[in-house]
């Protein structure tokens, strides 16, 4: 393994898993449901749509931040006052100029400015509410951190990109720790974007079935401590892979040839072989082309030798948290000792699809490597592969 590793110091997410790592654990065996829900009201022409759900109250966010308090910021503070500790553990440690926050959002606080175009623009609504940016922010002011700060939006890869920008970092020596997370919260503008691609489905999605119908939004907030200080777990990220095919504008390569780039750079940066990984989380959005794609690409690197799922029949597409998201449920899988997430579909798999290992219920990571994929619009791909490491 590479001697170089990140390690992941602490981290909580919020989603339609649930608020809390001990509802997320029970979702992930099966023991309580997912809140994805059918709901009216988001379409334009009066159809419904599954959601992936945020449920329970948010915290509220102090005036001092006026003009970040939007439900997004408010979701992304659920995850992280779950890990203040630790991050102002860290604060005293290395200083305020010493930490990073890179995260990563596609959607931002534009469900406020849809709130508020509705209601004339009231006195207490600013646009830098809703600008992509107000997140690194809102992040960065509240933990009082001057270190770098930005915020990413690559689609359904921006919270997969800020593990590259912040290993990029943390090993340049810039800073000490960097906080990466992402969220993106359910809004009109997303909903209607993705049903004009004709891209959404009207039940609880089915990726790699060949009855898939489209996908399911979701909102989530997840957020990671990192730094290249050891852990007691030894928890790390092990390798990042990207790769930038810009094949199309919304469709993927048809061969997968971003992603199969992307997974292998993040196997050779890990300095591991095909048959150290334990379980692939796929991007599996159960949209026709993005399944059919992305078995082809990992039957190209992996054939059939490791267990596959993808896990966003339980949370939703998350957008630009998705990648976090995932990487934080690839960590439980490695920490909790779970068993792997069970490929969710109607059972009718696909048999044109290139034939991977799909995880069986009940089934146990065999090697402790779990790799997870997200691919986005405009061919933006990122491979991230996560580990425990000898401490």
């Amino acid at each position: 393994m590479n001697n170089g590793q990140i390690y992941i110091h602490a981290m909580a997410m919020n989603s339609a898993l649930g608020e809390t790592k001990k509802k997320q654990i029970a979702t992930l065996s099966g023991r309580e449901p997912a809140t994805m829900c059918l709901e009216s009201g988001w379409l334009n022409d009066g159809k419904e749509t599954v959601v992936g759900r945020v449920k329970g109250c948010l915290p509220e966010i102090e005036a001092t931040f006026i003009h970040k308090n939007s439900r997004n910021n408010r979701l992304a503070l659920s995850s992280l006052l779950q890990i203040k500790t630790q991050i102002e553990r860290a604060i005293k440690q290395f200083g305020a100029e010493r930490i990073a926050v890179i995260v990563g959002t596609s959607t931002s606080g534009i469900s406020d400015g849809e709130i508020a175009l509705a209601a004339n623009f009231p006195d207490d609504y600013h646009y830098h509410q809703q600008e992509v940016g107000n997140l690194g922010q809102f992040v960065a002011d509240y933990f009082a951190i001057s270190g770098p700060t930005y915020t990413l939006s690559t689609a359904c890869s921006s919270s997969g990109r800020v593990f590259l920008s912040a290993k990029r970092m943390l090993n340049a020596g810039l800073v000490d720790a960097v906080i990466v997370g992402g969220c993106d919260t359910l809004c009109k503008l997303t909903l209607n974007g993705f049903h004009g691609l004709e891209a959404l489905s009207t039940t609880v999605c089915l990726p790699f079935s060949e009855n898939r119908k489209g996908i399911n939004i979701g909102e989530a907030s997840a957020f990671m401590l990192l730094s290249k200080h050891k852990n007691d777990s030894g928890l790390a990220l092990l390798g990042v892979g990207d790769s930038s095919d810009a094949h199309h504008i919304s469709a993927p390569h048809p061969d997968g040839k971003g992603a199969i780039e992307a997974m292998q750079k993040a196997l050779q940066e890990a300095q591991l072989s095909r048959d150290d990984i334990g379980y692939i989380n796929a991007h599996g959005t159960a949209t026709k082309l993005n399944d059919a794609m992305e078995a082809k690409a990992i039957y190209s690197v992996f054939a059939d030798g490791v267990p596959v799922s993808s896990t966003k029949p339980l949370t939703g597409h998350t957008l630009g948290a998705a990648s976090m998201v995932e990487a934080l449920i690839s960590c439980l899988v490695l920490t909790e000792k779970l068993d792997l997430p069970e490929q969710i579909n109607d059972g009718c798999f696909d048999g044109s699809l290139a034939p991977i290992c799909f995880v069986k219920k009940g089934q146990s990571l065999k090697y402790p490597a779990i790799l997870s994929n997200s691919f986005a619009f405009g061919g933006n791909n990122i491979s991230l592969i996560f580990g425990v490491c000898d401490v």
